[in-house]
């Protein structure tokens, strides 16, 4: 389930291009907060404390309690711009969120296991690395999981086959593919290389009787 921290918010920061560079260079980073039918406030963040909070188990997903001046707002991260070259944040918006009332999002899928395709030799593909849910925002999942150590070769795994905890739903088409297991180029599955085989093998006895039944012949001849 979702992570909840706190992080102490600068409000009411001046607003503007030389405002914010100098932000930046102390360290914080600008953002907005808005939602839930309350007006948009300019803050700002400790940089390092909230580039941690985004490296953590749950990322952007993380819900943020946001402490400005000793008011509290319950938060998500939203629309982060970093700066092209040095990647570092320039701003971020937040938008506000209630406990009770389901939240848009974005998870990864983690597929975990070893496909018994891929022991037979097959490939494993992934198609799919985020999910579109929706939760409440203490539900939201850090990542959905999917067992596929039961994929063979051929076999797909779709959107509508995978485990939601309690409270989460996708808003994603069901059919749409997630992974599978594909056969290599060039390699036989093991039933067609044991018919092939078996082909080969009866070809070879009919050739060698066949032979036989030749040589029978020339000694017919000869004899008479």
């Amino acid at each position: 389930m979702a992570q909840e921290v706190t992080l102490v918010a600068d409000a009411g920061r001046s607003t503007g291009k030389s405002a914010a560079r100098k932000l930046r260079r102390e360290g914080k980073v600008p953002a907005i907060v808005y939602g839930l039918g309350g007006d948009p406030e300019a803050v700002a963040v400790p940089g390092r404390e909230f580039e941690h909070i985004l490296h953590g188990a749950g990322g952007v997903n993380t819900l943020i309690s946001l402490d400005l001046s000793g008011k509290q707002e319950l938060v998500l991260a939203r629309q982060l711009v970093r700066h092209p070259v040095r990647h570092n944040l320039v701003h971020v918006d937040f938008i506000r969120v209630s406990r009770d009332v389901a939240v848009a999002a974005e998870v990864p899928i983690h597929l975990i296991g070893e496909p018994q395709g891929v022991k037979d030799g097959g490939i494993v593909e992934q198609t799919n690395f985020t999910l579109s849910i929706e939760a409440k925002p203490a539900e939201l999942p850090t990542a959905i999981e999917a067992d596929v150590s039961h994929l063979t070769i051929g076999d797909q795994l779709l959107v509508g086959e995978l485990k939601l905890p309690p409270g989460v739903i996708t808003t994603q088409d069901p059919g749409e593919l997630v992974a599978q297991v594909t056969q290599p180029r060039g390699m036989e599955l093991p039933e067609e290389a044991e018919g092939a085989e078996g082909e080969e093998g009866e070809g070879a006895e009919g050739e060698a009787a066949a032979g036989e039944a030749g040589e029978g012949a020339s000694a017919s001849d000869e004899e008479g």
